[in-house]
């Protein structure tokens, strides 16, 4: 392994990385950051949680003036949250060099941004749209940009931003130094790292770094109307860390958290829906263990790293294998251990043979766990609590009226009588949750095939200011409205 030390990285940046706690670098960082110390151009392929913030924003950060207030380097991220999780790591890593960064993305007020970047932060991390606004508003000036990153740019693709990618470099000065990272590289992909990049120097994680090796992988097969019981069984038994629970649709995630909580569970949903505050407080919540389960659509599953998720659960499985990776992505992480249970209702199994054919991996059968066996499961808790308890053997005040006790019942008795109130019996009401459609194999590949094969790779978007969002900006709806094809593809712009 290369150590930070081996790498030429400036000392304030060094002594940022001791306090995160990072000395060796992962592959990503160890091959990227010399050559674009270098001032080259570079395409890195790499998956999410492989290090890519460190690997471009060291770099970045190494080239800044920061006694200039000017914004000298642009960092485009897909999602909100993403392009916030971003912003808040090159400031830990820029702050002993006093350089600022900030995040601008729509859902926020224009005019807070605005004032934020009056501030004359050097750099600034944006969705695409929200980017290209301040552009044409010259509240973003790109003058003095001398780097260009572009972070995730296949789900930038997937997400009908390309064409907002085109208009941002073009507008960039041209001897600018570019870093483009992306999971895969699809045609578009590779024509931007042709057409507008400098003779780039190609970085890609070798195959056994792509995979999910620290993942334990199982299905449960069960019926629909099941699933919601077989996950709280299921959590009752093992009590996760922290989990996060994938669901297909908003009205899921809300009807799986009221689902949770009224069973008596600490969960919180989040999807694109909510305000930009009420994300940051339910993520914020999560990483400190407020909360114990994270109920959430796609929209989590990039860019969310969050330490210390045990179990990942699809509670629906999702459409792409692509999805399935990003989404069992969010455990085992930084060498750690972690499950994923995906549950797959009986005409989902095709779906499950591709997921496992195309991530080259293999899922074990687990059976549901039983209401008894989730009872058993909270009782084994509350024992292994009275065990703490006695490991401490700090017992000694309560030894006088143990002895009262056990003159009056037996042993086992006493016992049982702890254990009763110390577990967490749940309130078994009944939960209602909205049935959707199986996912049929030939849709999926329908859909894999369309990827490669649709030129621009655009979804369709409603249009600025006429609402349509969903998870990630996404007009699920119009992709059906007759007439409106070419027009939209030719007109719109995502709302970001």
């Amino acid at each position: 392994m290369t150590t930070f030390n081996e790498l030429n990285i400036s000392q304030p940046i060094m002594k940022a990385l001791e306090k995160m706690g990072f000395e060796e670098a992962t592959p990503i960082q160890a091959e990227t950051i010399p050559s674009a110390l270098e001032g080259n151009d570079v395409i890195g392929q790499a998956q999410t949680g492989t290090g890519k913030t460190a690997a471009f924003g060291i770099p970045l950060l190494e080239k800044i003036d920061s006694g200039q207030r000017k914004i000298q380097a642009l960092i485009v991220a897909p999602t909100r949250e993403l392009a916030i999780q971003v912003a808040e790591e090159i400031n830990r890593l820029g702050k002993g060099k006093g350089i600022r960064t900030i995040s601008v993305f729509g859902g926020q007020h224009m005019e807070r941004q605005i004032k934020a970047l009056k501030d004359g932060p050097q750099v600034v991390v944006a969705t695409p749209g929200r980017l290209l606004d301040h552009m044409r508003r010259k509240t973003i000036r790109t003058d003095n940009v001398q780097t260009a990153v572009l972070d995730e740019a296949d789900e930038m693709l997937n997400m009908g931003f390309i064409d907002d990618i085109r208009d941002i470099l073009k507008n960039i000065p041209a001897e600018r130094q570019t870093l483009l990272f992306s999971a895969t590289m699809p045609k578009e992909i590779r024509d931007i790292a042709t057409n507008l990049m400098n003779n780039p120097k190609e970085v890609k994680v070798k195959a056994k770094e792509m995979t999910v090796e620290n993942i334990d992988q199982y299905f449960i097969e069960i019926p629909e109307k099941h699933k919601f019981d077989t996950l709280t069984n299921h959590l009752d038994i093992y009590a996760p860390g922290l989990a996060i629970v994938f669901a297909r649709t908003k009205k899921r995630v809300d009807e799986v958290t009221d689902g949770l909580q009224t069973r008596g569970f600490r969960a919180e949903g989040i999807h694109g829906d909510l305000t930009q505050g009420k994300r940051m407080s339910v993520l914020n919540k999560f990483k400190n263990n407020r909360v114990d389960v994270l109920v959430a659509t796609d929209v989590a599953a990039r860019g969310l790293d969050i330490s210390g998720v045990t179990h990942v659960y699809n509670f629906d499985i999702p459409q792409d294998p692509e999805g399935y990776v990003h989404r069992i992505g969010r455990t085992g992480r930084a060498g750690r251990a972690g499950e994923a249970i995906s549950f797959i209702t009986p005409r989902e199994t095709a779906q499950l043979h591709l997921i496992e054919k195309v991530t080259k991996s293999k899922m074990k059968r687990m059976g549901p766990p039983t209401f008894q066996e989730a009872r058993r499961g909270q009782q084994q808790a509350a024992a292994d609590k009275l065990r703490r308890t006695i490991d401490k053997k700090d017992l000694q005040e309560y030894h006088e009226t143990a002895t009262e006790l056990l003159q009056d019942h037996d042993s086992v008795t006493v016992v049982a009588a702890a254990l009763k109130m110390l577990t967490k019996e749940r309130r078994n009401a009944p939960v209602n949750i909205s049935s959707v459609q199986p996912i049929s194999v030939k849709k999926a590949q329908r859909s894999r095939d369309n990827k490669g094969g649709r030129s621009g790779n655009k979804k369709f978007y409603g249009k600025r200011g006429q609402g349509g969002r969903s998870q990630g900006g996404r007009n699920q709806g119009g992709r059906n409205r007759k007439g409106n094809y070419q027009k939209r593809q030719n007109n719109r712009r995502p709302n970001s």
